[in-house]
């Protein structure tokens, strides 16, 4: 499932086609995805205006000046493709139809948004944007990791008396949004801390220090337009590359990268995860 960087790189790939900018048809194919669509939802979107495009852990929001703002999740395969932008960022021709093109939205300049999901676990929803937070989806999420209300005290608090695994906890989307298994991996990596560890037994000093680390990993993942492994597209069909930097991720058996360090990558299942570190240098 695409994680947040994933999420980010679609989101700042839409922007320059669709904010600003009049939907002047949507197209519903289907009646639903994970859940069925909103009622009249092509009709609720048609002749509306794009205000702006912003993210919510791993959901897009598009506010629109309807006072609605549409909410899509990618789910585990879900692509949002950008074809026919006159100003020339996207100079792809519109591709001929998909059999897994659910949702269509043709834009007043003549850019076409495709929402192509073959396993059908995206989803949407048209929600009041004044009340988008109360919304069942978003009302739960902690901050966001790159936000100002993701601190080390924030963190610290969180961790204090739990007794699960970090890796659990720093995977639960109200104690921090948008983190997904493979940049929690590579964060623990950075800190030197054993997914298996008790959360509320790791030092604050050490909790507060996986602030940053957080912070870095995935900013550079979002430079690299995020990680693709098996469905993951940036919103101009191209792949992205953050898979190449990976140092546990996915590398089982193979030497840590870590200097000095001569571990072995190892991978265990924690809750039907798989979680990738170095048993030699996280503790």
């Amino acid at each position: 499932m695409p994680e947040l960087p994933e999420v980010e790189t679609v989101r700042r790939g839409l922007a320059p086609v669709m904010e600003g900018a009049r939907i002047e048809r949507a197209e519903v194919n289907r009646p639903d995805l994970r859940w069925p669509f909103p009622e009249r939802m092509a009709e609720r979107l048609t002749g509306r205006r794009v205000l702006q495009l912003r993210r919510r852990s791993k959901y897009i929001l598009a506010d629109l000046d309807s006072g609605e703002t549409l909410l899509i999740h990618l789910g585990m395969s879900g692509r949002m493709v950008v074809s026919g932008d006159r100003l020339g960022r996207f100079v792809h021709d519109h591709p001929a139809p998909e059999k897994h093109d659910h949702v269509v939205f043709t834009m007043e300049d003549g850019a076409r948004i495709t929402f192509n999901d073959p396993r059908r676990f995206g989803a949407m929803d048209l929600l009041d944007t004044a009340g988008a937070e109360h919304h069942r989806l978003l009302s739960v999420l902690g901050p966001e990791p790159l936000g100002n209300g993701f601190d080390g005290p924030h963190l610290v608090a969180a961790f204090r008396g739990r007794n699960t695994p970090v890796k659990a906890a720093l995977l639960d989307q109200g104690i921090v949004a948008g983190l997904g298994n493979i940049y929690v991996c590579e964060a623990l990596f950075r800190a030197g801390v054993s997914p298996r560890r008790k959360a509320g037994r790791i030092s604050a000093e050490r909790v507060a220090a996986m602030v940053p680390l957080i912070r870095d990993v995935l900013t550079e993942a979002i430079a690299a337009g995020g990680s693709s492994l098996r469905d993951f597209r940036q919103a101009d069909g191209e792949l992205g590359y953050f898979q190449h930097s990976f140092d546990v991720y996915g590398r089982e058996g193979q030497p840590c990268r870590r200097e000095g360090c001569d571990g072995e990558i190892r991978r265990i299942v924690q809750s039907g995860r798989s979680s990738f570190y170095c048993p030699a240098c996280q503790r």
